[in-house]
């Protein structure tokens, strides 16, 4: 099954419902991921706005 993120989270699933935020939106159209292991020590999670430990995407289109 193909990758794909939330546009309202950016987290990258594979499923059909986002985790986070159980919307079904998303994109496959991203550029750039980075994988968040603690979310609470990590300051590109502090600008990224992230709370949940998974992998992003950095920009979506």
């Amino acid at each position: 099954m193909k990758k794909k993120a939330c546009k309202k989270c950016r987290i990258i699933v594979t499923g059909d419902k986002c985790p986070i935020c159980n919307g079904n939106s998303f994109t496959n159209n991203i550029k750039g991921r980075i994988h968040i292991l603690d979310p609470d020590k990590s300051k590109i999670a502090q600008t990224l706005e992230v709370h949940v430990k998974g992998e992003y995407a950095i920009r979506i289109r």
